[in-house]
């Protein structure tokens, strides 16, 4: 294929307009695609290592949301190579992609015949930079003679123009040698800021245009050569990246020490193990070194930055193996914490960060995301995590420090948040730029009544009245340790008042479960949705009613055999091909899943962990996304994948582990040094699973747990310090 023949049609897309930052699909990716990110910088490549080389995917290099290169194309006297293939390092700290030349033709003769040249190449991120080696070897009889290419540019388009938004006006960019290895790639921003890439090549090329490096290579029979480039975001030009080796060595070295410390798990499913191993490094990979601590991003490639609701949700998926992951979450949250009205940012004083960008539309307010508060759920959450925090380790010092964050959340509940009084927390955007839903459910038509009309007015998510509940009884448990005892018997009471409150306006009689919430005019959307589920988790509905929600989650029109839907089949909207309405969210999942395990409902646990552990069998590298579609399970087929799901996505990657929490039963009681396995009953596919350090306060402990048909025996391998570990066996 001629280079004339690869350059990429660019071609523009319609925005729906009920949603104005939907994420657009025009068409499948030519190539499979790959991430790598590390800090604020991600980079998604296809399968061949090149980046805008083939249609259908969101290619770039990305540093604080502004993609600084569109486009690095390797080709070999002006042709495509060919794929042997492409590997993810098991960390995630490397791409490594072979490749060969096809039958190289000039003047209708054969030149260079194919297989002749073995081509490897290996890419990672650091610092901002990426980073790439492109080896060669000549398997050939003969001296292989040729041109090896590459062809980079960039449009320093904003995260939200690759999303699809359109602008009316742009800023200036340009491009110019700087030597004869090196191109500077510049951007003027309407922001007033200036982004550069810096473009490096060792040796320096053949011939070196600013958008093309050609190295001219005459290699002898089994002869290697090695190219390198890097690419600098925001880098000063002088300043030459580290060695490519030394660089890459440094990065994993400083991969692995960031899990150390952090339970290990290791079961007796081979399978299951590639799943967590992969579920782990997903979740290092997302990880980003914050002035507040390390924080989980979202997702790659939309969601590659702090989100409240996601960083929470995620740090509590992961608080019994590595609890760091939540104070850093909460220390990150509450410093950015909402102190003002701002309605475009929809902020109030105490609500929680929903999501910041840092692009130029963000900065000149094109979208209101630079730091925006519009969702409902993320300061009840904010509360819910620092109370499970503080129970899971004692730490008192950071309670001490977060509390005054904490009052500020519940007085944001208690005021702003229930705008009628009424004693549930609602939502409605303050602009016409703001997010129309701002539940965890966030599509616009993903609201609505029996008869498909969607809910209008200040809308109450009956999660997120779970979310207060439990939030406001673990902040009343947290009032007692800082000796605010009648502040402490305030927050039980108006949680106890809430539950009571609640039963009475979502239960439906009729359906057996919870409205999906209230609209505007306090009527109930009567639709089965996994909301119901969620419910569970929080520990807000009645024990009598729990079977019924349960039971209703496990039927046909629910479960689909790889896990439940969130809007159950017969429903209106129900479309399972849809993001919120039929569609499967593995994290959903997941805190249904702890929520049955509350309930003792261990049977309905092993059903959903076996079909998403199916599930995740069945998927590309063994990685669970951000969702899948919500077709029944059919025998001898795997599901069916969602186009544009982020993966990694962070809370998807944490659910095995959140799967596997609930099905032991884990409880940690920092003060008395006690974990206990509630209940625990392991699925038909884990025989045994070994926990490595785990820890509570200064003591950790090794433990081996074995399934004896529907019960298990636990053995202790090894403790340090002082600790006490128990199986509690209670119906």
């Amino acid at each position: 294929m001629a280079i004339e023949a690869v350059i990429q049609t660019i071609r523009e897309t319609e925005v729906v307009s009920e949603s104005p930052f939907y994420i657009p699909m025009t068409g499948p990716a030519a190539r499979p695609r790959r991430a790598l990110k590390h800090d604020d910088t991600f980079v998604v490549l296809d399968s061949h290592g090149d980046i805008g080389a083939s249609a259908g995917g969101p290619d770039g290099l990305f540093n604080a949301d502004t993609r600084y290169l569109a486009r690095l194309e390797l080709v070999l006297d002006g042709v495509q190579p060919l794929l042997l293939g492409s590997n993810m390092r098991d960390d995630n700290s490397a791409l490594t992609v072979d490749l060969t030349n096809p039958d190289v033709y000039s003047n209708d003769r054969i030149v260079l015949r194919k297989d002749m040249l073995h081509i490897v190449r290996t890419i990672f991120l650091w610092r901002g930079t990426a980073y790439q080696r492109i080896g060669v070897q000549n398997h050939g009889e003969t001296t292989a003679s040729f041109d090896l290419t590459l062809l980079f540019d960039n449009d320093f388009a904003d995260l939200f123009e690759v999303r699809g938004e359109r602008r009316p006006r742009r800023g200036i960019g340009s491009s110019k040698l700087l030597g004869p290895a090196d191109v500077a790639l510049e951007y003027s921003g309407l922001d007033g800021t200036s982004r550069s890439t810096a473009v490096q090549f060792d040796p320096r090329p053949t011939r070196l245009a600013t958008n093309a490096a050609t190295f001219h290579l005459e290699l002898a029979p089994q002869q290697v050569a090695a190219l390198f480039v890097s690419v600098a975001c925001n880098k000063p030009a002088a300043l030459k990246p580290a060695p490519f080796f030394r660089g890459l060595l440094a990065h994993r070295r400083e991969m692995r020490r960031s899990t150390s410390g952090a339970t290990s798990i290791e079961t007796s499913n081979n399978i299951f193990n590639e799943v967590l191993c992969q579920s782990m490094a997903d979740l290092n990979m997302l990880m980003t070194e914050t002035p507040q601590g390390r924080y989980p991003y979202a997702g790659i490639p939309w969601y590659s930055t702090t989100f409240g609701r996601d960083g929470l949700i995620t740090a509590l998926q992961m608080l019994w193996i590595d609890p760091r992951v939540a104070r850093g979450v909460l220390k990150r949250l509450a410093f950015y914490q909402a102190t003002s009205v701002d309605p475009l940012a929809d902020a109030e004083p105490g609500k929680i960060l929903h999501e910041m960008r840092g692009g130029e539309m963000a900065a000149l307010r094109e979208v209101p995301f630079a730091q925006y508060y519009g969702s409902v759920d993320a300061t009840p959450l904010f509360v819910l995590l620092a109370g499970l925090y503080v129970e899971r380790t004692g730490d008192d010092a950071t309670l001490a420090e977060l509390w005054p964050a904490i009052e500020s959340a519940l007085r944001w509940i208690d005021g702003a948040g229930d705008p009628d009084q009424d004693g549930f927390v609602e939502y409605q955007r303050a602009s016409e730029q703001g997010l129309a839903n701002q539940g965890w459910k966030d599509s616009y038509d993903a609201i609505f009544h029996a008869d498909g009309r969607l809910a209008e007015g200040y809308i109450a998510l009956a999660e997120v009245q779970g979310y207060v509940f439990a939030g406001k009884h673990l902040a009343a448990r947290c009032a007692l340790r800082l000796g605010l005892v009648d502040k402490a018997r305030k927050l039980a009471a108006e949680a106890q008042r809430l539950a009571e409150r609640f039963e009475d306006a979502f239960w439906c009689e009729e359906l057996g479960t919870y409205a999906l919430a209230l609209d505007g005019a306090k009527q109930p959307c009567r639709v089965r949705t996994s909301n119901a589920g969620q419910l569970l988790f929080t520990g807000i509905v009645r024990h009598d009613r729990a079977r019924s929600v349960a039971a209703d989650l496990m039927r046909p029109h629910f479960f689909t055999g790889w896990g439940i839907r969130t809007v159950a089949l017969g429903q209106a909207r129900y479309n399972p091909m849809s993001y919120h309405d039929g569609s499967i969210w593995p994290h959903d999942n997941a805190l249904i899943a702890l929520g049955l395990a509350r309930y003792g409902l261990k049977h309905s646990v092993e059903q959903v962990f076996k079909g998403l552990f199916d599930a995740a069998s069945y998927m590309d590298l063994r990685r669970l996304p951000e969702l899948f579609c919500g077709f029944q399970r059919e025998r001898r087929r795997g599901p069916t994948l969602y186009p544009v799901a982020c993966a990694p996505q962070a809370w998807a990657s944490a659910t095995p582990f959140t799967l596997l929490e609930a099905a032991l039963g884990l409880e940690f009681d920092a003060q008395r040094g006690e974990i206990r396995l509630r209940n625990p009953r392991l699925p038909a596919f884990l025989n045994e699973v070994f926990l490595r350090d785990l820890q509570l306060g200064p003591s950790s402990v090794d433990l081996r747990v074995r399934r004896h048909g529907d019960d298990v025996s636990l053995e202790v391998l090894r403790t340090r310090g002082q600790i006490q570990v128990s199986i509690v066996l209670a119906h």
